[in-house]
């Protein structure tokens, strides 16, 4: 039987190649096929591609938008940025309440005090400065020029009047210029943020400040009404060039209260806010004009003031600030800080410094100070000049420490010590007076030796027997040293310090030429005593400070100093002094009819050049010099320093009456011996050899030989000599006489 063979499975399948059907063929021919429709046929399906499902995607997509439309777009922007907002508003929120727990309780919440301003004023209740850290006072908003708010709010703040602390529109704008411009060009702050930013936080740029200020502000706005706001801002912003305040700004830059600033000076001011270190006038004036034109345009276009008033305030030109305060009266006002913790200790509330100055005399001293300078300076090498004034009792009545305040802030008359030189004479003459020697009394002015030292006069001349008076008129160095050493350097330097001196002295003999080394202040107070009737002085400025309430924290006790020279030494002294003047190297101080005294001074080379002078009413010292000790040429005690003491005195005496200086000291005239004459020819007095006179006791003037006049021996007048015969007369030859 034949081998059967494995059948072949057959898969089935609807694409295969037709075959001839065979038994097994479970597949259905066209024929066997149900008819759909009796004249149409049926079409086989197509395989879909994947274009076709990309069309009915598309096909889709435009069904849907023609439904929803742009309806459909508006509520899901609506939804989304409703959930963004959500959640931005709860994040914003966490934020400032997570840097709202670092402030205080706002209950605790309180304006911090201004730092304290010491307003310093003259006799006659003139300001002359304020000094404090804020460099001004505090004024209310309908105190100052009403320009200045204006200025503030049109380029600040235009909105000010109307937002609530936080100006979302101004925050916005600003935001939108910053992110164009990609840096920052505007900011967004309020005037109440900026107010909470000075008041209360540090100046960083954080996110937390940022956040902490805006809490603050909403707290001020609630707090207080946008007037007091205001003014605080005003009363404490910073305004470049140590100026806190518009007041201080004011006077720091135009010399004048803020209540007194124009439009054009209060564009400037409300311009500086935006960069005030970089945009003062003391640095960069042509910045600063330029912010302040500006500021004008943004005041026009916010309708502040009119077309006319912006051109008229374009035309006005700020006048150039200098770098600091300007004016000699700055100096008083540093003196007066420099002692006021002596008195009141720290300065912890506003006060008010009654001082001693006369403003008119402090601005004559300025003035004849800086003119002299101006049109000496170059051609004398001069670059300083000081001056000291004050009553015979010490009240300082002008100071002047230098030639500009704003180019140099030393004070020389009460902080540069330097050598008095002559002007120190009278000091050694006082000490030879109080040791029995009189203003007849004579010396030698010929060379001498002291040790290695040989003073010489100025002239280099030598004029033999001299008395004290005309040696201290002429200024003689010779007779000075000789004094020095007969009463003793020692001596000397405890009646300097008698007088008032206070810097250390080295007692040796030079310092009857003026070696040591004084401040011009305590020299003219070492004047003092000849002028007031012998007593010791203080050189004081301030009188008096009190609060703004009135109470009284200090008073200078009005006692009288103690006596330090004598009524006989102070009406030979007095005598001597006005004899430098009327005709000695101090003529050029001459004051006329009025009567007064003093001594020039003049150091080695002309380094220093002084005259120190009083009368009944001031007592008033000058220098002339340059810091760093150059020479001056050919200036002298006698030249400007007495032509300056004489323009500045002169004024000042206006209104006073003519008055003697104290001391009634009469010169003893020196006689030499004069033959007795016959008693029948006129009357003897108790055999002096001193005829009768007519003349009243009180106005005889007791004469003395010169072996009398100090004490010490003098040969007479015939030693050397024959002894004259007096001639014959004919009756004598006719009797044999």
């Amino acid at each position: 039987m034949a081998k059967r063979s494995k059948p072949t499975r057959i898969e089935p399948t609807f694409d295969a190649p037709t075959r001839k059907q065979g038994r097994g063929d479970m597949r259905v021919t066209a024929d066997g096929r149900a008819v759909a429709s009796a004249s149409k046929k049926r079409k086989p399906a197509k395989k879909p591609t994947k274009a076709g499902s990309a069309r009915r995607s598309q096909n889709k997509r435009k069904q849907i938008r023609k439904r929803g439309g742009l309806w459909g777009f508006i509520r899901g922007s609506i939804y989304w940025c409703f959930v963004l907002g959500l959640w931005g508003a709860i994040g914003v929120a966490g934020i400032v309440g997570y840097y709202a727990s670092k402030l205080p309780q706002s209950t605790s919440w309180a304006i911090p005090q201004r730092p304290p301003n010491a307003r310093i004023v003259s006799t006659e209740g003139t300001l002359i400065a304020n000094r404090g850290i804020t460099g001004g006072a505090a004024m209310r908003l309908d105190e100052m020029s009403p320009y200045i708010p204006m200025a503030v709010i049109a380029v600040e703040d235009r909105r000010y009047k109307s937002h609530f602390g936080f100006d979302p529109i101004g925050f916005s704008r600003a935001m939108f210029r910053n992110i164009m411009a990609k840096r920052l060009v505007e900011g967004g702050s309020t005037i109440t943020q900026q107010l909470a930013k000075n008041l209360f936080l540090k100046p960083s740029r954080t996110l937390e400040r940022k956040v902490q200020e805006l809490i603050i502000a909403l707290w001020l706005e609630n707090k207080y009404d946008k007037d007091e706001i205001l003014e605080l801002y005003l009363n404490r912003v910073y305004f470049g060039s140590g100026a806190y305040g518009v007041d201080a700004a004011s006077r720091r830059y135009f010399s004048k209260s803020a209540r007194d600033v124009n439009l054009a000076e209060a564009a400037l001011l409300a311009g500086l806010l935006k960069a005030p270190s970089k945009l003062s006038p003391a640095k960069n004036p042509k910045l600063a004009e330029a912010r302040a034109q500006i500021v004008l345009g943004t005041m026009r276009r916010a309708d502040f003031i009119t077309d006319r008033e912006a051109a008229k305030a374009l035309t006005m030109q700020a006048k150039k600030a200098k770098h600091f305060w300007s004016g000699s009266e700055h100096y008083v006002a540093d003196l007066v800080m420099k002692q006021l913790p002596d008195l009141i200790g720290e300065l912890r509330e506003d006060v008010i410094i009654d001082t001693t100055i006369d403003m008119s005399l402090q601005t004559q001293a300025g003035k004849v100070i800086a003119d002299t300078l101006s049109e000496n300076g170059k051609k004398r090498n001069v670059g300083q000049g000081a001056l000291v004034s004050m009553t015979p009792f010490g009240a300082v009545k002008a100071l002047v420490g230098g030639r500009e305040y704003a180019d140099s802030q030393f004070n020389r008359a009460t902080d540069a010590k330097r050598q008095p030189g002559s002007a120190f004479k009278p000091i050694v003459y006082l000490a030879a007076l109080e040791t029995g020697r009189t203003p007849q009394s004579v010396r030698q002015d010929a060379p001498i030796r002291i040790g290695n030292w040989k003073p010489v006069n100025y002239d280099r001349k030598f004029r033999g027997p001299v008395s004290l008076d005309t040696s201290l008129a002429k200024s003689l160095n010779t007779v000075a040293a000789q004094l020095v050493m007969e009463v003793g350097p020692g001596n000397v330097v405890k009646t300097a310090k008698r007088l008032g001196i206070k810097s250390k002295l080295t007692p040796n003999a030079s310092i009857a030429l003026g070696t040591s080394e004084v401040t011009l202040m305590e020299l003219t107070g070492a004047y003092a005593p000849f002028a007031n009737g012998g007593r010791a002085v203080s050189p004081y400025v301030i009188k008096r400070v009190t609060d703004l309430d009135g109470n009284v924290l200090y008073k200078r006790k009005s006692a009288q100093g103690q006596k330090v020279v004598r009524s006989r030494e102070l009406g030979m002294m007095n005598s001597m002094l006005r004899h430098v003047i009327t005709k000695g190297t101090g003529k050029k101080a001459s004051l006329g009819k009025r009567e007064a005294a003093g001594k020039t001074g003049t150091t080695q080379n002309s380094r220093d050049g002084l005259f120190v002078g009083y009368t009944s009413n001031l007592v008033t010292g000058v220098w002339y010099g340059n810091d760093n000790g150059k020479p001056m040429k050919k200036v002298t005690g006698g030249s400007l320093p007495a032509v300056t003491w004489q323009k500045y005195m002169k004024p000042a005496h206006k209104g006073f009456a003519f008055a003697s200086l104290p001391g009634n000291y009469r010169p003893e005239i020196a006689a030499l011996p004069t033959p007795q004459p016959n008693q029948n020819i006129g009357q003897t007095q108790n055999g002096t050899g001193v005829q009768a006179t007519t003349e009243k006791p009180s106005d005889r003037t007791r004469r003395k030989s010169l072996s009398e006049i100090d004490g010490n021996p003098r040969p007479s007048a015939n030693v050397g000599g024959q002894r004259r015969e007096k001639p014959k007369t004919i009756l004598d030859l006719i009797f044999g006489g």
